[in-house]
Protein backbone atom coordinates (compact mmCIF):
# COMPACT_ATOMS: atom_id res chain seq x y z
CA UNK A 1 0.00 0.00 0.00
CA UNK A 2 1.00 3.52 -1.21
CA UNK A 3 1.04 6.04 1.42
CA UNK A 4 -0.02 9.79 0.47
CA UNK A 5 -0.28 13.07 2.48
CA UNK A 6 -2.52 15.95 0.80
CA UNK A 7 -1.66 19.15 2.57
CA UNK A 8 -4.21 21.69 2.18
CA UNK A 9 -5.82 24.79 4.13
CA UNK A 10 -8.58 26.89 5.09
CA UNK A 11 -8.16 30.25 3.28
CA UNK A 12 -11.03 30.21 0.79
CA UNK A 13 -12.61 27.00 0.71
CA UNK A 14 -11.63 25.69 -2.75
CA UNK A 15 -8.07 23.92 -1.39
CA UNK A 16 -9.81 21.63 1.47
CA UNK A 17 -12.81 20.97 -1.34
CA UNK A 18 -10.02 19.85 -4.02
CA UNK A 19 -8.04 17.66 -1.39
CA UNK A 20 -11.52 16.43 -0.12
CA UNK A 21 -12.73 15.49 -3.84
CA UNK A 22 -9.12 13.63 -4.71
CA UNK A 23 -9.58 11.74 -1.58
CA UNK A 24 -12.58 10.62 -2.30
CA UNK A 25 -12.09 9.90 -5.86
CA UNK A 26 -8.97 7.50 -5.15
CA UNK A 27 -11.48 5.61 -2.25
CA UNK A 28 -14.34 5.05 -4.94
CA UNK A 29 -11.61 3.73 -7.40
CA UNK A 30 -10.30 1.57 -5.06
CA UNK A 31 -7.05 2.69 -5.31
CA UNK A 32 -4.54 0.69 -3.05
CA UNK A 33 -3.41 3.96 -1.25
CA UNK A 34 -3.84 5.25 2.44
CA UNK A 35 -4.29 8.98 1.75
CA UNK A 36 -4.02 11.20 4.92
CA UNK A 37 -4.92 15.25 4.93
CA UNK A 38 -2.83 17.86 6.74
CA UNK A 39 -3.88 21.09 7.52
CA UNK A 40 -1.17 23.22 7.44
CA UNK A 41 -2.43 25.85 9.05
CA UNK A 42 -2.89 23.62 12.23
CA UNK A 43 0.69 23.11 12.08
CA UNK A 44 1.97 27.01 11.57
CA UNK A 45 -0.48 27.86 13.96
CA UNK A 46 2.14 28.74 16.67
CA UNK A 47 4.22 30.73 14.48
CA UNK A 48 1.11 32.78 12.95
CA UNK A 49 2.62 36.51 13.60
CA UNK A 50 -1.29 37.45 12.31
CA UNK A 51 -2.63 35.37 15.14
CA UNK A 52 -0.35 36.86 17.68
CA UNK A 53 -0.55 40.58 16.64
CA UNK A 54 -5.36 40.13 16.12
CA UNK A 55 -5.64 37.23 17.68
CA UNK A 56 -7.27 35.98 14.50
CA UNK A 57 -5.36 33.21 12.32
CA UNK A 58 -3.82 34.48 8.96
CA UNK A 59 -6.43 31.85 6.86
CA UNK A 60 -9.13 33.62 8.67
CA UNK A 61 -8.30 37.05 8.11
CA UNK A 62 -8.36 36.07 4.38
CA UNK A 63 -11.76 34.63 4.33
CA UNK A 64 -13.06 37.64 6.48
CA UNK A 65 -11.80 39.79 3.74
CA UNK A 66 -13.53 37.73 0.95
CA UNK A 67 -17.03 37.86 3.45
CA UNK A 68 -16.76 41.50 3.88
CA UNK A 69 -15.54 42.22 -0.26
CA UNK A 70 -12.44 44.42 1.20
CA UNK A 71 -10.21 42.41 -1.58
CA UNK A 72 -9.07 46.53 -3.36
CA UNK A 73 -5.57 46.52 -2.92
CA UNK A 74 -5.08 42.58 -2.72
CA UNK A 75 -2.42 42.58 -4.96
CA UNK A 76 -0.15 45.53 -2.34
CA UNK A 77 -1.23 43.17 0.07
CA UNK A 78 0.18 39.88 -0.95
CA UNK A 79 4.20 41.03 -1.00
CA UNK A 80 3.45 42.02 2.34
CA UNK A 81 2.17 38.41 3.25
CA UNK A 82 4.91 36.87 1.32
CA UNK A 83 7.51 38.74 3.52
CA UNK A 84 5.84 37.56 7.05
CA UNK A 85 6.24 34.00 5.31
CA UNK A 86 9.42 34.74 4.02
CA UNK A 87 10.82 36.47 7.46
CA UNK A 88 9.20 32.62 8.99
CA UNK A 89 10.17 30.19 6.47
CA UNK A 90 13.33 28.64 8.59
CA UNK A 91 11.14 28.32 11.58
CA UNK A 92 8.41 26.51 8.86
CA UNK A 93 10.85 24.35 7.23
CA UNK A 94 11.89 23.07 11.16
CA UNK A 95 8.42 22.46 12.12
CA UNK A 96 7.63 20.92 8.23
CA UNK A 97 11.20 18.42 9.15
CA UNK A 98 10.09 17.82 12.72
CA UNK A 99 6.41 16.74 11.74
CA UNK A 100 7.32 14.25 8.75
CA UNK A 101 10.30 12.62 10.41
CA UNK A 102 10.24 9.17 10.79
CA UNK A 103 6.90 8.97 8.70
CA UNK A 104 6.50 6.45 6.10
CA UNK A 105 5.14 8.64 3.12
CA UNK A 106 5.31 7.83 -1.03
CA UNK A 107 4.25 10.88 -1.91
CA UNK A 108 3.45 14.59 -0.53
CA UNK A 109 0.54 16.63 -2.58
CA UNK A 110 0.07 20.17 -2.00
CA UNK A 111 -2.96 21.70 -2.85
CA UNK A 112 -2.06 25.22 -1.58
CA UNK A 113 0.01 28.30 -2.69
CA UNK A 114 2.56 30.07 -0.64
CA UNK A 115 3.84 27.88 1.09
CA UNK A 116 5.52 25.36 -1.35
CA UNK A 117 9.16 26.40 -1.04
CA UNK A 118 8.53 25.01 2.98
CA UNK A 119 7.30 21.98 1.82
CA UNK A 120 9.62 21.17 -0.57
CA UNK A 121 12.86 21.62 1.92
CA UNK A 122 11.25 19.90 5.24
CA UNK A 123 10.64 17.14 2.58
CA UNK A 124 14.34 17.25 1.59
CA UNK A 125 15.40 17.20 5.44
CA UNK A 126 12.95 14.59 6.57
CA UNK A 127 11.59 12.55 3.66
CA UNK A 128 14.82 12.36 0.72
CA UNK A 129 13.90 10.62 -2.14
CA UNK A 130 10.23 11.25 -1.55
CA UNK A 131 8.45 13.07 -4.41
CA UNK A 132 6.36 16.30 -3.65
CA UNK A 133 3.44 17.35 -6.01
CA UNK A 134 2.31 20.95 -5.84
CA UNK A 135 -1.47 20.75 -7.90
CA UNK A 136 -2.48 24.43 -8.96
CA UNK A 137 -5.94 24.85 -7.69
CA UNK A 138 -5.73 28.26 -9.65
CA UNK A 139 -6.38 28.50 -13.48
CA UNK A 140 -3.06 30.16 -13.21
CA UNK A 141 0.13 31.31 -10.93
CA UNK A 142 0.28 35.13 -9.90
CA UNK A 143 4.15 35.09 -9.44
CA UNK A 144 6.67 35.68 -7.96
CA UNK A 145 6.77 32.62 -4.82
CA UNK A 146 2.32 31.80 -4.85
CA UNK A 147 1.92 28.50 -6.55
CA UNK A 148 5.18 27.41 -8.80
CA UNK A 149 8.62 27.96 -7.38
CA UNK A 150 11.97 27.11 -8.69
CA UNK A 151 13.13 23.24 -7.11
CA UNK A 152 12.69 19.70 -8.86
CA UNK A 153 9.14 18.95 -8.01
CA UNK A 154 6.18 17.80 -9.83
CA UNK A 155 3.33 20.56 -11.02
CA UNK A 156 -0.24 19.23 -12.16
CA UNK A 157 -1.84 22.47 -13.74
CA UNK A 158 -5.54 22.46 -15.36
CA UNK A 159 -5.03 25.57 -18.05
CA UNK A 160 -2.32 25.78 -20.46
CA UNK A 161 -1.39 29.20 -19.38
CA UNK A 162 -0.05 28.04 -16.06
CA UNK A 163 1.90 24.98 -18.13
CA UNK A 164 3.73 27.71 -19.82
CA UNK A 165 4.32 29.49 -16.92
CA UNK A 166 5.54 26.46 -15.03
CA UNK A 167 7.85 25.47 -18.58
CA UNK A 168 8.97 29.20 -18.52
CA UNK A 169 10.42 28.80 -15.12
CA UNK A 170 12.80 26.35 -15.99
CA UNK A 171 10.32 23.24 -15.14
CA UNK A 172 11.22 19.94 -17.07
CA UNK A 173 8.38 18.99 -19.31
CA UNK A 174 8.01 15.48 -18.35
CA UNK A 175 7.54 17.04 -14.56
CA UNK A 176 4.69 19.21 -15.67
CA UNK A 177 1.35 17.70 -16.49
CA UNK A 178 -1.77 19.50 -17.85
CA UNK A 179 -5.45 17.96 -16.99
CA UNK A 180 -8.23 19.40 -18.83
CA UNK A 181 -9.27 21.61 -15.83
CA UNK A 182 -9.98 22.46 -12.17
CA UNK A 183 -10.63 19.32 -9.59
CA UNK A 184 -14.28 19.20 -9.08
CA UNK A 185 -16.29 17.41 -6.52
CA UNK A 186 -17.47 14.13 -7.90
CA UNK A 187 -21.01 15.00 -7.55
CA UNK A 188 -20.70 17.34 -10.42
CA UNK A 189 -20.35 14.38 -12.93
CA UNK A 190 -23.15 12.21 -11.45
CA UNK A 191 -26.44 12.49 -13.21
CA UNK A 192 -28.91 15.11 -11.12
CA UNK A 193 -32.62 13.75 -12.10
CA UNK A 194 -34.24 16.86 -12.26
CA UNK A 195 -38.06 17.66 -13.86
CA UNK A 196 -37.45 21.49 -14.72
CA UNK A 197 -41.19 22.26 -15.11
CA UNK A 198 -42.59 20.93 -11.84
CA UNK A 199 -39.74 21.99 -9.67
CA UNK A 200 -39.51 25.42 -10.93
CA UNK A 201 -43.38 26.01 -10.38
CA UNK A 202 -42.42 24.23 -6.97
CA UNK A 203 -39.90 27.29 -6.45
CA UNK A 204 -41.98 29.41 -7.59
CA UNK A 205 -40.83 30.19 -11.27
CA UNK A 206 -42.19 30.02 -14.39
CA UNK A 207 -40.61 27.14 -16.38
CA UNK A 208 -40.66 29.51 -19.63
CA UNK A 209 -38.85 32.29 -18.75
CA UNK A 210 -34.79 32.32 -18.30
CA UNK A 211 -33.43 31.33 -15.26
CA UNK A 212 -30.33 33.22 -13.92
CA UNK A 213 -28.57 31.64 -11.14
CA UNK A 214 -26.46 33.77 -8.53
CA UNK A 215 -24.06 32.31 -6.50
CA UNK A 216 -21.11 34.33 -4.52
CA UNK A 217 -19.28 31.33 -2.50
CA UNK A 218 -20.56 29.80 1.08
CA UNK A 219 -20.42 33.78 2.48
CA UNK A 220 -22.62 35.35 -0.42
CA UNK A 221 -22.02 38.92 -1.12
CA UNK A 222 -23.81 42.48 -0.34
CA UNK A 223 -23.23 42.85 -4.45
CA UNK A 224 -25.75 40.27 -5.19
CA UNK A 225 -28.66 42.69 -3.43
CA UNK A 226 -27.17 45.25 -6.14
CA UNK A 227 -27.40 42.88 -8.81
CA UNK A 228 -30.84 41.42 -7.99
CA UNK A 229 -32.51 45.19 -7.68
CA UNK A 230 -30.45 46.29 -10.69
CA UNK A 231 -32.09 42.99 -12.65
CA UNK A 232 -35.71 43.85 -11.05
CA UNK A 233 -35.36 47.38 -12.57
CA UNK A 234 -34.92 46.37 -16.18
CA UNK A 235 -36.89 45.66 -19.03
CA UNK A 236 -35.72 41.66 -18.88
CA UNK A 237 -37.84 38.64 -19.07
CA UNK A 238 -35.77 36.94 -16.77
CA UNK A 239 -35.95 35.08 -12.98
CA UNK A 240 -33.46 34.43 -10.65
CA UNK A 241 -31.96 31.96 -7.88
CA UNK A 242 -29.91 33.31 -5.64
CA UNK A 243 -28.00 30.94 -3.81
CA UNK A 244 -26.80 33.42 0.07
CA UNK A 245 -24.52 30.86 1.64
CA UNK A 246 -24.65 31.28 5.07
CA UNK A 247 -25.22 35.29 4.57
CA UNK A 248 -29.08 35.53 6.90
CA UNK A 249 -28.65 38.98 6.66
CA UNK A 250 -28.34 38.97 2.60
CA UNK A 251 -31.04 36.24 2.82
CA UNK A 252 -33.46 38.46 4.24
CA UNK A 253 -33.16 41.51 2.34
CA UNK A 254 -33.60 39.70 -1.15
CA UNK A 255 -36.75 38.22 0.51
CA UNK A 256 -38.19 41.38 1.63
CA UNK A 257 -37.24 43.57 -1.62
CA UNK A 258 -40.07 44.63 -3.74
CA UNK A 259 -39.90 42.46 -6.89
CA UNK A 260 -41.11 42.65 -10.56
CA UNK A 261 -39.20 39.24 -11.31
CA UNK A 262 -39.92 36.11 -10.13
CA UNK A 263 -36.97 34.87 -7.79
CA UNK A 264 -36.27 32.01 -5.12
CA UNK A 265 -34.18 32.64 -2.47
CA UNK A 266 -32.02 30.04 -1.07
CA UNK A 267 -29.68 30.27 2.04
CA UNK A 268 -26.88 27.53 2.68
CA UNK A 269 -27.23 24.56 0.37
CA UNK A 270 -25.79 21.25 -0.52
CA UNK A 271 -27.99 21.08 -3.62
CA UNK A 272 -25.62 23.37 -5.99
CA UNK A 273 -25.81 21.00 -9.15
CA UNK A 274 -29.62 20.88 -9.03
CA UNK A 275 -30.23 24.69 -8.76
CA UNK A 276 -27.68 24.63 -11.57
CA UNK A 277 -30.03 21.97 -13.40
CA UNK A 278 -32.86 24.27 -12.70
CA UNK A 279 -30.78 27.59 -14.61
CA UNK A 280 -29.85 28.61 -17.79
CA UNK A 281 -26.77 30.93 -16.75
CA UNK A 282 -24.79 31.90 -13.93
CA UNK A 283 -23.58 35.16 -12.13
CA UNK A 284 -20.81 35.09 -9.57
CA UNK A 285 -17.36 36.02 -9.05
CA UNK A 286 -14.62 35.00 -10.99
CA UNK A 287 -13.03 31.94 -8.99
CA UNK A 288 -11.73 28.86 -10.49
CA UNK A 289 -14.31 26.49 -8.51
CA UNK A 290 -17.29 28.60 -9.59
CA UNK A 291 -16.56 29.09 -13.22
CA UNK A 292 -15.75 25.06 -13.35
CA UNK A 293 -18.62 23.97 -11.55
CA UNK A 294 -21.06 26.59 -13.96
CA UNK A 295 -19.44 24.88 -16.73
CA UNK A 296 -19.39 21.35 -15.68
CA UNK A 297 -23.24 21.89 -15.02
CA UNK A 298 -23.76 23.23 -18.92
CA UNK A 299 -24.17 27.21 -17.44
CA UNK A 300 -22.50 30.15 -19.47
CA UNK A 301 -21.20 32.19 -16.84
CA UNK A 302 -21.01 35.90 -16.01
CA UNK A 303 -18.38 37.24 -13.97
CA UNK A 304 -16.48 40.76 -13.44
CA UNK A 305 -12.60 41.36 -13.09
CA UNK A 306 -11.20 44.62 -11.80
CA UNK A 307 -9.54 46.23 -9.20
CA UNK A 308 -11.36 44.52 -6.60
CA UNK A 309 -11.03 41.21 -7.89
CA UNK A 310 -8.63 38.64 -6.01
CA UNK A 311 -5.19 38.76 -8.38
CA UNK A 312 -4.71 35.02 -8.51
CA UNK A 313 -8.87 35.08 -10.27
CA UNK A 314 -7.77 37.79 -13.09
CA UNK A 315 -6.66 35.18 -15.68
CA UNK A 316 -10.08 33.40 -14.84
CA UNK A 317 -12.09 36.82 -16.45
CA UNK A 318 -9.68 36.06 -19.41
CA UNK A 319 -10.03 32.64 -20.25
CA UNK A 320 -14.05 32.77 -19.48
CA UNK A 321 -14.01 34.92 -22.61
CA UNK A 322 -10.79 33.14 -24.25
CA UNK A 323 -13.20 29.94 -24.28
CA UNK A 324 -16.04 31.78 -25.49
CA UNK A 325 -18.27 30.42 -22.39
CA UNK A 326 -19.13 33.51 -20.98
CA UNK A 327 -18.67 37.70 -20.57
CA UNK A 328 -16.26 39.33 -17.90
CA UNK A 329 -17.49 42.62 -17.26
CA UNK A 330 -15.39 45.50 -15.71
CA UNK A 331 -18.04 46.37 -13.16
CA UNK A 332 -21.76 44.55 -11.73
CA UNK A 333 -22.94 47.46 -11.33
CA UNK A 334 -22.67 49.15 -15.05
CA UNK A 335 -22.91 45.66 -17.22
CA UNK A 336 -25.37 43.38 -15.60
CA UNK A 337 -28.25 44.29 -17.42
CA UNK A 338 -26.80 44.30 -21.01
CA UNK A 339 -24.52 41.05 -20.11
CA UNK A 340 -27.87 39.41 -19.02
CA UNK A 341 -29.75 40.65 -21.67
CA UNK A 342 -27.26 38.52 -24.18
CA UNK A 343 -28.19 35.41 -21.85
CA UNK A 344 -31.77 36.25 -22.07
CA UNK A 345 -31.70 36.16 -26.24
CA UNK A 346 -31.91 32.73 -27.00
CA UNK A 347 -29.67 32.78 -29.84
CA UNK A 348 -26.93 34.54 -28.32
CA UNK A 349 -27.14 32.03 -25.32
CA UNK A 350 -27.16 28.98 -27.73
CA UNK A 351 -23.51 30.42 -29.01
CA UNK A 352 -22.51 30.52 -25.14
CA UNK A 353 -23.97 27.01 -24.55
CA UNK A 354 -22.31 25.15 -27.58
CA UNK A 355 -18.99 26.61 -26.44
CA UNK A 356 -19.55 25.35 -22.72
CA UNK A 357 -20.75 22.12 -23.93
CA UNK A 358 -17.12 21.50 -25.64
CA UNK A 359 -15.16 21.38 -22.53
CA UNK A 360 -14.80 18.49 -20.88
CA UNK A 361 -13.03 18.79 -17.63
CA UNK A 362 -12.24 15.13 -15.96
CA UNK A 363 -8.89 16.64 -13.96
CA UNK A 364 -10.39 14.92 -10.32
CA UNK A 365 -10.25 11.48 -12.16
CA UNK A 366 -7.02 12.05 -14.66
CA UNK A 367 -5.10 13.84 -11.78
CA UNK A 368 -5.08 9.64 -9.39
CA UNK A 369 -3.59 7.93 -12.86
CA UNK A 370 -1.03 11.04 -12.81
CA UNK A 371 0.21 10.33 -9.39
CA UNK A 372 0.69 6.83 -10.04
CA UNK A 373 2.50 7.29 -13.11
CA UNK A 374 4.88 9.19 -10.40
CA UNK A 375 4.87 6.51 -7.79
CA UNK A 376 5.63 4.09 -10.21
CA UNK A 377 9.07 5.89 -11.27
CA UNK A 378 10.14 6.20 -7.58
Amino acid sequence: MKSLELVFFDAGGGHRSAANALSEVVRLEGRDWDVQLMNLQELLDEMDVFRKITGIRLQDIYNLMLRKGWTLGSPQLLPLMHGVIKMLHGQQVSMLEKYWKGKNLDMVVSVIPNFNRALFQGMAKALPGVPMVTILTDMADYPPSFWIEKQPQYLICGTEKARQQALAMGHAKERVFLTSGMILNPKYYQPVDVDRVPELEALGLDPKLPTALMMFGGEGSARMLDIARQLNASTLDLQMIAICGKNEKLRRELQNMPRRIPMHIEGFTREVPRFMRLSDFFIGKPGPGSISEAVAMGLPVIVECNAWTLPQERYNASWVEERGVGIALKSFSKGIVEAAGQMVDSRRRAEFSGNVKAISNRAVYEIPEILAGILASH
